[in-house]
């Protein structure tokens, strides 16, 4: 076994992907705003990994990031170069995906360091594999994975729970039904993304029990069913909300990380918690056949989905945003709203802050180790971090 140094607090693996270099260059200028941490209040020390020094050399100065930022040659087919680099960190965010290709060795290098991982997986039925086999020994080792730090499923996530905590605090109970809509996006889906669902369906058509884990809500809640949960798959009037609303590609993955948060919590949502996601369209005639339009057209893997390692430019990124809107009922009638906004594309500008100030989080964690949902985990502390530097917002809607 290495020695372990904690010379470092974060590691961002994968540093010279395209995302990858988005987290690099945000925690560069985050580091360059001032030494000490604006939330935590303290000064944190990160590094780059990647499997080759020239290429980790180039994105360095290319982000502008200190000539001194330190270099670490990590591979994903190495497991010594993985210990030796787990070795030196507190924590080691992740985004060499897919992960059912590249994660395995990672995930269980971290568990045996006992440090912190953090990634932007999409993959149930593979981190549904990485909970059977590392739950336990992470409680041992004290080690934090989490999964799904990005778009999904973090605004999801975490926009139930600080839901339910503000319904807890007005009426007294958790809401037992809530309802995640989608108001407005705009930004396009990850190379990375496309390339991790045709990983997942390559690996359903090898092995039937994926597709078990992919169709249940709660694939990733070992010994838990809950109630039956809506399906969300077509188009519907919403009366509440006076719009069409048809399916959310993001939904099979968001709401099983929501239930998987609620199973950690023990139950706090409630053990009969329902909850589903959708996408707004529009009332009238135009909302119905947007609603239509999107439910029939496939919006990912086609021969037009981005490479792994392509992504828009920083003008596109910039000029992207996102709000979704959380619905909280009661069997009485009483209604409560959230919405949560971010202020770049979800994909790439959000995504790479959101992991940024994950591995930031979990670097002072101090919660048992487990496979963790960042809402269970960090909670709280998460929200404050994304609000006052990732350019999200949680807001209770009067």
């Amino acid at each position: 076994m290495t020695a372990k140094t904690n010379e470092f607090d974060l590691i961002v693996s994968g540093a010279t992907g395209y995302t990858g270099r988005l987290v690099a260059e945000y925690l560069a200028q985050q580091q360059a705003k001032g030494s000490d941490d604006p939330v935590d209040g303290w000064p944190w020390r990160w590094a780059m990994a990647g499997r080759s020094l020239e290429k980790l050399a180039e994105v360095r100065d290319l982000i502008g990031a200190p000539a001194d930022t330190p270099l670490i040659v990590a591979d994903a087919s190495d497991p010594a170069s993985l210990d030796a680099m787990c070795a030196r960190t507190k924590v080691v965010v992740t985004t060499v995906g897919p992960y059912q290709l590249y994660g395995n060795e990672l995930v269980a290098a971290c568990v045996r360091a006992g440090i912190g991982y953090a990634d932007l997986c999409g993959e149930p039925a593979w981190m549904r594999q990485m909970i059977d086999a590392h739950h336990g020994a992470a409680k041992q080792s004290g080690a934090h994975i989490t999964f799904s730090c990005g778009f999904d499923s973090i605004p999801f996530d975490l926009g139930v729970f600080v839901l339910q905590q503000e319904c807890i605090r007005r009426f007294g109970a958790p809401a037992p039904r809530i309802k995640g809509r989608v108001r407005a996006m705009n930004g396009k889906f990850s190379g990375g993304t496309a390339a991790s669902l045709k990983a997942t369906m390559a690996a359903a058509a090898k092995d039937r029990s994926v597709i078990a884990t992919l169709a249940s809500p709660f694939g990733l809640t070992p010994g838990f069913e809950g109630a039956e949960q809506p399906a969300g798959k077509k188009p519907e009037y919403d009366e509440q909300l006076g719009s069409w609303a048809t399916s959310f590609i993001m939904a099979p993955i968001n709401t099983k990380n929501v239930h998987r948060s609620n199973f950690l919590l023990g139950h706090m949502y409630g053990a009969d918690f329902v909850y589903d996601e959708m996408l707004l369209t529009g009332p009238g005639e135009g909302g119905e056949q947007m609603a239509k339009f999107v439910a029939s057209t496939p919006m990912i893997g086609t021969e037009n989905d981005p490479k792994p390692g392509e992504g828009p430019t920083k003008e596109e990124r910039d000029s992207g945003f996102y709000d979704v809107l959380f619905v909280a009922s009661y069997p009485d009638g009483r209604t409560l709203r959230l919405s949560v906004k971010g202020d770049k594309d979800p994909g790439y500008g959000s995504t790479s802050k959101m992991i940024a100030e994950t591995g930031i989080a979990l670097a002072t964690c101090t919660a048992p180790g487990g496979v963790w949902t960042p809402g269970a985990l960090l909670g709280m502390k998460l929200v404050e971090r994304l609000e006052a530097n990732a350019g999200l917002s949680f807001t209770v809607e009067e």
